[in-house]
């Protein structure tokens, strides 16, 4: 379980990583799972964590480890940290989930690609209360790992949550 100094840490990294595009649901989808956090002289310079999700392949549920929140300090870059993090996501995964999947930012899709993380190329969608939505918007960036079995070109569908759903 996390702290309050370690949530306003991790917050706080969020924030200096991603200035315009880190509000307070992503902070929410990003707790209340596993957190890897790398520290320096007790500060916070590197965080990833993994949640608990449900989606489906068409109509198979499956458990998926949603990978949420992965940064490193600028000031550590290019230094193995964020492989390092996601190794131990990666790691979390295998023993918990069907799948990993995570949501893409520019910034990380090479360091997701060197570990084997594939785009999803099928449909993607949502279960709303209302039922299933399309989510053509996340075409590109939604990129899944293990699974090796899985037909990446069948449709993909995550659980309903407040703010982006991928």
């Amino acid at each position: 379980m996390l702290g309050d100094d370690d949530r306003r840490a991790i917050r706080a990294l969020m924030d200096l990583a991603f200035p315009d595009d880190f509000d307070d649901d992503d902070f929410d989808h990003a707790l209340g799972g596993i957190h890897a956090i790398v520290r320096s002289a007790g500060t916070v310079v590197g965080h990833a964590s993994v949640v608990q999700r449900s989606v489906l392949i068409d109509d198979r549920p499956l458990r998926c480890g949603y990978v949420e929140a992965v940064a490193v300090h600028a000031d550590w870059g290019r230094r193995g940290l964020g492989g390092a993090l996601m190794a131990s996501m990666e790691s979390v995964i295998i023993g918990a989930y069907d799948l990993g999947a995570l949501g893409a930012s520019e910034q990380g899709r090479g360091l997701y690609r060197r570990r084997g993380w594939r785009d999803w190329a099928g449909e993607l969608g949502v279960l709303t209360p209302d039922g299933y939505r399309p989510t053509p918007e996340d075409v590109g960036s939604v990129m899944v790992w293990g699974g090796d079995d899985l037909d990446i070109s069948r449709r993909l569908a995550c659980d309903w949550r407040a703010g982006d759903v991928w």
